[in-house]
């Protein structure tokens, strides 16, 4: 049996936050806890619910608010739920984002892929080097595709595209995203 992942929500928007307690009700192994439309007392509230994971809209939040949540709960993974342009240094926070245009089946999917990257802060490894695997899963990673979708394409086991992720987030300390699509950009791989 698959552990149940506890998972809280954040989210002004009714509909949003309605949405995705659907959508999640019918998907095995998550536990909704609760879904908040702000984050008024959100470190209490956090302590009391003990959640594995937070999917947080990153407008309603603070960086100092984000660090409180990192140290009254080291373990819970902080997902980013976005809907509109967030300028890159807002979204270093999260360990991933979670577009709301994502398709129903890849929503929870992408949910467990953050929960499997882990939640300790990157640091990056000194003089590292991607790998041209590493590269190929990297710019499909900004493109936005799933795990299971760069498998698909790439011909690899779901288990190797989490590999290649991790790696990633190793060696360049970038734990989002979005984060990685900045530095596909910056380093010109697409």
């Amino acid at each position: 049996m698959t552990p149940m992942i506890g998972l809280l929500v954040v989210e002004p928007s009714d509909i949003i936050r309605q949405g995705l307690r659907t959508i999640l009700g019918h998907e095995e192994g998550f536990n909704l806890l609760s879904s908040l439309h702000d984050a008024a007392d959100l470190v209490n509230r956090v302590i009391r619910m003990q959640p594995d994971l937070l999917l947080i809209n990153p407008t309603v939040v603070d960086s100092r608010q984000l660090a409180e949540l990192r140290q009254a709960r080291p373990s819970m993974a902080l997902v980013a739920l976005v809907y509109q342009y967030l300028e890159p240094q807002k979204l270093t926070h999260f360990h991933s984002v979670l577009d709301i245009r994502e398709r129903e089946g890849a929503i929870a999917q992408q949910l467990r892929d953050s929960m499997l990257s882990g939640n300790a802060v990157a640091e990056p490894t000194p003089d590292y080097e991607l790998t041209d695997r590493e590269s190929e899963v990297l710019v499909l990673v900004a493109k936005g595709l799933s795990s299971k979708e760069i498998a698909d394409q790439l011909h690899l086991s779901v288990h190797t595209v989490n590999t290649h992720r991790k790696n990633l987030t190793r060696k360049t300390g970038i734990r989002s995203v979005a984060g990685l699509a900045v530095y596909a950009m910056l380093h010109n791989l697409y």
